[in-house]
């Protein structure tokens, strides 16, 4: 399992813009790439927002970043041109443990 996480730090006026297509719109386009198994949303503080796209293989990362994120991008950069910082990282599963208590 891959996971392809985007950073977002956006200031304090556009955090609210931000989330609300994020939800609505981004994400969702994103997902409907096929290229990724599910997403997880998150907020730390206002405004810093992390998005964590799980991808069964690299091929599926892959196709991602080749057929779509340049345009899936250049749709967020039109809609927030500047104020909002961004950072991807790419992660590789090593080892995964499930709790006790967990379904």
């Amino acid at each position: 399992m891959i996971s392809y996480e985007v950073t977002l730090q956006a200031e304090p006026a556009l955090a609210s813009a931000v989330e609300m297509f994020m939800r609505e719109s981004h994400i969702p386009a994103i997902l409907s790439t096929g290229c990724f198994a599910d997403a997880r949303f998150s907020r730390a503080s206002a405004g810093r927002f992390r998005t964590a796209y799980r991808a069964d293989s690299q091929a599926d990362l892959d196709r991602y970043l080749k057929e779509h994120a340049p345009r899936l991008r250049a749709e967020f950069v039109e809609r927030f041109p500047e104020s909002v910082s961004v950072t991807r990282e790419t992660w590789a599963l090593l080892q995964y443990w499930k709790g006790e208590s967990a379904p």
